[in-house]
């Protein structure tokens, strides 16, 4: 069982957390706030369990019950819509700092939303948002992590691991959120005074940067070499012909 009352004791946020909802099970937390009334910054929702939990593309996520973490933070429109691709990329520092912080751990990011130990996935990130007209209405950031789980069943794109793998110990999920909550409302003030700083936080952690790499996107397959992340932390991908800018896609190492 998640202990409310821990968890509270380590979060140091301002906004970030400050409301939060936690359910034994719902349909997804990321639906539940795109499509409820809550509309308070920074409200967190964390479900034990998700009926219809997903990721990119529509791909299903699963995880045991009391074993990951599965949340999502509600923000506005504050937030520019050319910053939200750079919102991902933050998001996925966070994590990153949160996890080193804690337990150490060497952590690597990849384009566009993952978070990985080694060529293992540790944790996934799905932005989504409401729009009126042109306006952003609300923008909803969507994290799952593995924590304790001991093992994993099915097939995977990218074989995952957890924190409990990776120390060989079972961890405090409340201290890990708060960890990584503390961490994510840093990186927004730095979105909005520094973005430079969120993406040289994230190229420090890439793996992919300079590697040739295979892009897959709605049956479409490119080659090249992972150049750099533009200022909209696009993936900028060096082909024979000039340097493409590749605003989406399923990244992989060419074997």
């Amino acid at each position: 069982m998640f202990n409310i009352e821990e968890f509270d004791i380590k979060l140091d946020t301002e906004i970030i957390g400050r409301n939060f909802l936690y359910f034994e099970e719902i349909d997804s937390t990321n639906s539940y706030l795109l499509s409820g009334n809550e509309k308070k910054l920074g409200t967190v929702v964390l479900s034990e369990y998700q009926l219809k939990g997903r990721g990119r593309r529509q791909r299903d996520w699963t995880a045991s019950k009391e074993q990951a973490l599965t949340f999502s933070i509600l923000l506005n429109n504050e937030i520019e819509s050319a910053n939200i691709n750079v919102l991902s990329l933050g998001a996925a520092v966070a994590l990153a700092q949160a996890l080193e912080n804690l337990h150490q751990l060497k952590v690597n990011v990849k384009w566009p939303n993952d978070v990985l130990i080694g060529e293992k996935k540790l944790a996934g990130i799905l932005i989504e948002s409401n729009s009126r007209g042109s306006k952003i209405d609300k923008i909803v950031v969507g994290i799952g992590v593995n924590v304790n789980q001991p093992n994993f069943t099915g097939t995977y794109n990218i074989r995952p691991t957890s924190v409990r793998t990776e120390l060989k110990k079972m961890v405090a999920r409340e201290k890990l959120l708060s960890e990584i909550l503390n961490r994510f409302e840093e990186m927004l003030l730095d979105l909005e005074s520094n973005r430079k700083k969120v993406l040289e936080d994230w190229r420090a952690r890439s793996r992919f940067i300079g590697e040739k790499i295979l892009i897959e996107e709605n049956g479409n397959e490119k080659f090249g070499t992972f150049e750099d992340i533009d200022e909209n932390g696009f993936l900028l991908l060096r082909t024979k012909s000039g340097v493409e800018t590749i605003t989406a896609g399923d990244v992989s190492l060419k074997q």
